[in-house]
């Protein structure tokens, strides 16, 4: 018997065979993504960063000690308070988070198909374009690695707020043990990015991915075993990134409406 051929049909933009609502993704992608930036914009020129030492007098009666992911680490920028343009805390460390995420394996996939359609999904048809891979702009996308050091510091540095928060003001002065819903919803978010952070490819990579045996790589065993949970994570890095997303934003709308008296944060203990 001869060997047959089977032949393709050349798709035109956007044809396809599926029957499937396939373009649902993309659209939801870009609903998402732009929300999100506007969301983000909006809050760095704000300039409120909703924490007990520097809310206003009626916020600061509430004597809470939560302070809003999008303004951490908190930087002082009254050196730019006469600048024509303002200068908030979060316009200088928000390129960080957002460097590592518009790098990430996982949100290069969603955004070229949803914003470039490139293409727009399996077995639909893409745009006429010469491919070039990730060379000449793309050739930004090599900084993921780089930005999953910038990521880790975030992680800890987010990490640092939720302990702090753990300690509320004493009535006699000092600070004593005490968790609000806020402690919790921080510290929630802090476990989300944490799920995505060290589900990175890179940050698998690091663990284990140079290691031809771990029976004889210096701790072996050690790196084996955090390599076996970074690939769990890996497993849901679409998962962990959209809830990662979502967190990082509705921590800070819990916050922002608690400091302006809309919601209560209940005192747990």
């Amino acid at each position: 018997m001869g060997n047959s051929t089977v032949h393709l049909p050349v798709l035109g933009f956007g044809q396809t065979m599926r029957k499937d609502a396939w373009w649902a993704g993309p659209v939801v992608t870009v609903v998402v993504l732009l929300g999100f930036i506007a969301y983000a914009t909006f809050r760095a020129f704000e300039n409120n960063w909703y924490d007990g030492a520097h809310a206003t007098a009626a916020e600061q009666a509430l004597d809470l000690p939560y302070l809003s992911p999008f303004y951490s680490p908190l930087i002082d920028t009254s050196f730019a308070k006469n600048w024509p343009i303002p200068l908030t805390p979060a316009m200088l460390i928000l390129a960080g988070p957002a460097s590592f995420r518009f790098t990430c394996y996982y949100y290069r996939k969603a955004y070229y198909r949803s914003f470039a359609m490139d293409p727009p999904a399996c077995a639909v048809g893409e745009r006429k374009h010469k491919y070039n891979g990730e060379t000449k702009l793309l050739i930004i996308q090599n900084l993921h690695r780089f930005a999953m050091y910038v990521a880790v510091f975030f992680l800890v540095w987010l990490t640092k707020d939720v302990v702090e928060a753990c300690f509320w003001t004493a009535p006699g002065g000092g600070h004593k043990f005490g968790l609000g819903v806020g402690t919790l919803v921080m510290a929630l978010n802090v476990t989300l990015i944490g799920a995505y952070t060290f589900g990175c490819h890179s940050f698998r990579h690091l663990i284990g991915g140079s290691v031809n045996s771990y029976s004889t790589a210096t701790l072996g065993g050690l790196r084996f075993f955090l390599w076996k949970l970074c690939t769990k994570l890996n497993q849901r890095h679409q998962l962990f990134a959209w809830m990662s997303l979502f967190s990082v934003a509705l921590t800070d709308v819990y916050l922002r409406f608690v400091y302006a008296g809309v919601i209560p944060d209940v005192r747990l203990i």
